[in-house]
């Protein structure tokens, strides 16, 4: 389908279409290509159309519609459903069914959406490669660790889907796939109820086919939650108000220099260098700091040092059911200190501050949302390294799917804006949109 979410709710809200033809005419698209694609690991289509059933009931009925009323779905398998099972993409967890939802499940059905299933996730949410496959070339990763999420809506099974980055795994995949990609910025969505893996790096995600319809998903699923340490009590920007929003001058863009370019692509660079020529003086070009070449190492120190502590029980428990990729993980995060990680935490908060002070000054940066299309199956997932950064400073990031390279796959630009202005930041990523159309 190629219709946008908002105007399939405009035609709900009329009575033009019933909730449970729109259900139907995307699990008509999924029979088509889920054999090959596998982005599904839980898929009850009865459950789904009694759901659309009884929001047409509602409707029919007056009541309040919600925000996504009567649109399906996607949800990565480390979100805990108590009506389905939630599986984590490891044995260990067949058949498991926790006793509540997630926060952002309960969100989600407070605004009318359908949860149209769970959606396939790489071991733990980490790297170890999951069954689904790039819906524009099967041969090809649709990268990780939110795979079936991003796979599911490229392919047209659903038109929404939620995922989680810890490092890539939401931009990443995005960009892979050819979808519009969003990481909030950190505390924004809470991760109660989600698989914890990185209590300083976790962060719940979102995909779409249309950057409106991301931005209005990201807006429904924001929310305070005391289980979640990160989330704060504060206002949230209105991410679909920010995109709806003209832009009152061109932005400020930033293009900075950074010591990982060489592992860009060819088709990268080749892209990339067209795309900031058509961005003229709404484009600068910067050397990053030094500083920046410490941030990865940071971020792998936190990640290492937390994850084996997340993971205790399913290390110490279930070791054999672990796979090889989880196993060596383990293996190397065990001799991180705590010295290393307390260091990497200073180093963490000092780039956020240097980030706070840089975008009063500027808007957007733009950089690879990966350094290049999705490689082979058997290569991995990819490299997450365009990604890391920004996720661990907590910054929101959109990709847009704008880019194709010489395999005639996506190739996807990632914009990174201020911390808890994602609004700015969708109202800048249209401006960007508009102008590429206009400059061909």
């Amino acid at each position: 389908m190629t219709e946008t979410v908002r105007a399939s709710l405009a035609r709900i809200a009329s009575g033009e279409l019933s909730s449970v033809q729109l259900v139907e005419q995307y699990l008509e698209e999924l029979e088509k290509s889920e054999s090959v694609i596998r982005a599904w690991q839980h898929l009850d289509k009865a459950y789904v159309l009694s759901e659309a059933k009884h929001l047409d009931d509602l409707q029919r009925s007056g009541q309040p519609l919600g925000a996504l009323h009567g649109i399906p779905v996607g949800i990565k398998d480390i979100f805990n459903t108590d009506n389905m099972p939630t599986e984590f993409g490891s044995p260990i967890y067949r058949g498991h069914t926790p006793a509540a939802n997630a926060t952002t499940i309960n969100q989600l059905k407070q605004a009318g959406a359908i949860i149209m299933g769970k959606t396939v996730t790489t071991e733990f949410a980490y790297m170890h490669p999951s069954v689904t496959t790039n819906p524009h070339n099967r041969e090809h990763t649709p990268g990780g660790s939110s795979s079936g999420s991003a796979a599911a809506v490229a392919a047209g099974h659903i038109p929404l889907a939620l995922g989680t980055q810890t490092n890539g795994s939401v931009i990443r995949p995005a960009s892979f796939c050819g979808v519009y990609g969003h990481k909030p910025s950190r505390g924004i969505v809470s991760r109660g109820g989600v698989l914890q893996t990185a209590t300083h790096l976790d962060h719940v995600g979102a995909f779409a086919r249309d950057l409106g319809d991301l931005a209005l998903l990201c807006d429904c699923i924001g929310s305070h939650d005391t289980s979640d340490p990160a989330s704060f009590s504060s206002a949230r920007p209105g991410m679909l108000d920010g995109y709806l929003a003209e832009a009152t001058q061109p932005p400020r863009f930033i293009w900075f220099e950074l010591d990982y370019r060489d592992r860009f692509s060819d088709d990268t660079v080749n892209a990339f260098d067209t795309l900031l020529s058509k961005m003229g003086g709404q484009l600068e070009r910067v050397a990053a700091p030094a500083s920046f070449a410490t941030l990865p190492a940071a971020h792998k120190t936190i990640y290492d040092y937390e994850i084996y502590r997340c993971l205790s029980q399913e290390r110490e428990q279930h070791w054999s059911l672990l796979s090889p990729t989880a196993q060596a993980a383990m293996d190397a995060a065990a001799s991180r200190s705590e010295s290393e990680y307390t260091e990497a935490l200073a180093t963490r908060e000092s780039a956020i501050q240097w980030f706070a002070e840089f975008f009063e000054d500027n808007d957007v940066i733009v950089t690879p949302a990966a350094t290049g299309e999705a490689p082979l199956f058997e290569a991995g997932t990819g490299d997450p390294i365009c990604c890391t950064i920004w996720t661990l400073c907590g910054l929101p990031a959109l990709t847009l799917p704008v880019l194709t390279g010489s395999n005639n796959l996506p190739i996807g630009v990632q914009l990174v804006g201020a911390y808890n202005q994602d609004d700015r930041l969708f109202s800048n990523a249209r401006w960007l949109l508009n102008h590429l159309t206009a400059h061909g």
